[in-house]
């Protein structure tokens, strides 16, 4: 695995912990679950090679990165910490790119500062209208949300050794001959303490009461409703077992990003595409950023 280097910084009351390449413009890359920054080891040395500072941070409750004290893994905060993730390591000025979790993570903060984002790059993610919510086909795909849900879940997820892990990422991504390097990768960050509460505290707060905090509601009020402003590349995989298509392919996307949409449908590809197929993605995302 390539040897990038690391840091760390204070950004929203959290030490986030960040691989990092290059010198330039910020490109800051975000991953989902169940990963963490090593999920952008094959696009951080495109960044940089194209004249970019990439920087991928450990999500909030992923280890090194600390865990927030009060246990808040909401999507508002998610957002918040883009925002000051990109004030504290550039200029208040960013391209940012996320997977999953992530890309929820930089949509909403391409709503909250639109001023501090370049474009935005989005990978296995769209929007869910009413609905398709209540779709069985879309409610079948995740069933992960409200087993999570289950005071077990962490015992479930942690058995022989993470082996949820591994096959969630099968799953997600059938077509993807995952090297055993990656496995044991996120394996090793998975084992560390706290991670497993950390990740599922995610799915937890998608279900959790709103925000007590006015401003939290409120910023979190401005997610959902959009729009985004920013230009935007969003990239999905025919083959993303966890991301109905419906969802990439809904006229409430269309409508939520406003700056200016190219939707690219990669086949025979899943939920980690970035990982799956570098050769193919990176160049996509490098053009779409320095166009």
């Amino acid at each position: 695995m390539t040897d990038f280097k690391t840091g760390s910084v204070q950004a929203n009351g959290i030490n986030f912990h960040y691989l990092e390449m290059g010198e330039g413009p910020l490109a800051l890359c975000l991953h989902g679950f169940p990963d963490h920054a090593y999920s952008f080891r094959h696009l951080l040395p495109d960044l940089a090679e194209a004249g970019f500072r990439a920087v991928a941070p450990f999500m909030r409750g992923y280890a090194p990165t600390e865990a927030p004290q009060d246990g808040n893994y909401r999507a508002v905060m998610l957002a918040r910490d883009t925002v000051a993730l990109v004030d504290a390591l550039g200029d208040g000025q960013a391209y940012l790119i996320g997977n999953d979790w992530g890309a929820g993570a930089v949509i909403g903060a391409s709503v909250l500062a639109p001023e501090k984002v370049r474009k935005l790059v989005i990978i296995a993610s769209g929007r869910v209208d009413e609905e398709l919510a209540m779709d069985y086909w879309y409610l079948r795909g995740t069933w992960h949300f409200y087993f999570f849900q289950m005071p077990f879940a962490e015992r479930a997820v942690a058995h022989n050794d993470y082996a949820y892990v591994e096959q969630w990422w099968r799953d997600a991504s059938p077509e993807w001959d995952i090297p055993d390097y990656a496995l044991e990768s996120i394996r090793e960050t998975f084992r560390k303490p706290g991670v497993v509460e950390a990740a599922l505290g995610y799915y937890r707060a998608r279900f959790g009461p709103a925000p007590q905090d006015t401003e939290a509601l409120r910023d979190e009020e401005r997610i959902n409703a959009g729009p985004v402003t920013v230009p935007t590349l969003a990239l999905h995989g025919t083959r993303d077992r966890p991301k109905r298509l419906e969802s990439f392919e809904s006229e409430h996307m269309d409508a939520y990003f406003t700056g200016g949409l190219d939707k690219v449908l990669i086949p025979g590809t899943g939920h980690f595409m970035h990982q799956e197929r570098p050769e193919e993605i990176n160049p996509r995302i490098v053009e779409f950023l320095t166009g």
